[in-house]
């Protein structure tokens, strides 16, 4: 399928009134300004997947229901992925310490910035992919590369967030000096006539840092689904839009969860090996999807009956 630009503007238009809502009522109704709770966080994540899913129905009303398969797949896939990027911004908010009020600050901004990047990356991958076939067999192995790192890189992926925290830091007051204060939901203030970043401005830094990280995993493992660039995008989109709200249903539960990196390293698995037999099996989606949702209830299911010790 070839998504025409009416399409495409059609996305855009839709894209861009949904986070004006996010931006305006959200704001003016002054609940920008107090912490986001669970309950709150459950039902702004619903309303991001039933927006995400009326959209993969339109997908299918257009294209047909192969093309609908398709961008759900791609959706479930990036919104599974997502959860790991969880783990991670707990972790740098809780090195900052960030104030649960203005952690959404940060991911807001964050996201909208991850989109342009996500953007690039997945044109430059499928540039590389269209160009160079042999290309398929270092990104199969980045991905399941990147599931070993899922299961044994915990800790050493924490210690990395420690140091990007230390190094952002210095690294940002080379450019412009900070200041310890937070001043609401500013990244920049001005104070005796010079411009200081505030700790939100490194956590931001740090957020988009951490999200190309995320992005080397995530686009080759959703170019083992489709080549389809509108469909690709699209989907990522969803999911990173519905990731700010994820985190707040998430962020206090997440460590639980204790197997979940390990059904999120099974996904990555198949989807690398997918890639890389392309040439010779051709997966159906439907039985990706399936994969999906039993790597994802097989780890819940094991992390419920085996808690192990509660964390901090």
């Amino acid at each position: 399928m070839n998504a025409s630009p009416w399409v495409w503007a059609l996305f855009a238009l839709l894209l861009l009134s949904a986070i004006a809502f996010d931006l305006g009522f959200l704001r003016r109704s002054g609940r920008e300004q107090r912490e986001l709770s669970a309950r709150a966080g459950v039902v702004r994540s619903a309303a991001w997947i039933g927006l995400a899913l009326v959209f993969g129905l339109g997908v299918m009303a257009l294209y047909g229901r192969d093309a609908g398969i398709t961008y759900l797949t791609a959706y479930v896939l990036e919104e599974s992925l997502s959860v790991d990027n969880i783990f991670v911004f707990v972790l740098i908010f809780s090195e900052l310490r960030i104030p649960p009020q203005l952690q959404r600050s940060v991911l807001l901004w964050g996201v909208l910035g991850a989109l342009v990047m996500r953007g690039l990356l997945i044109a430059l991958g499928l540039v590389a992919l269209n160009r160079f076939h042999w290309v398929v067999y270092p990104f199969a192995a980045f991905i399941i590369f990147a599931a070993v790192r899922l299961v044994w890189g915990q800790k050493k992926e924490r210690d990395i967030v420690v140091a990007a925290c230390s190094v952002c830091s210095t690294w940002v007051a080379g450019l412009i000096p900070i200041t310890p204060q937070f001043h609401g939901t500013r990244f920049v203030v001005r104070q005796g006539g010079r411009l200081l970043a505030t700790p939100l401005f490194v956590a931001l830094v740090i957020v988009e840092t951490t999200d190309i990280v995320f992005a080397l995993d995530s686009v080759p493992a959703v170019l083992a689904v489709t080549r389809n660039p509108f469909l690709i995008y699209t989907s990522n989109v969803f999911a990173m839009l519905g990731l700010r709200s994820l985190y707040f249903v998430l962020a206090g539960a997440v460590e639980r969860f204790r197997y979940i990196r390990v059904g999120l390293a099974a996904i990555l698995i198949f989807f690398g090996t997918r890639l890389l037999l392309s040439d010779i099996v051709e997966f159906p989606n439907h039985v990706s999807l399936a994969v999906i949702a039993v790597a994802l209830s097989l780890s819940v299911i094991a992390s419920v009956k085996w808690p192990g010790p509660r964390p901090a």
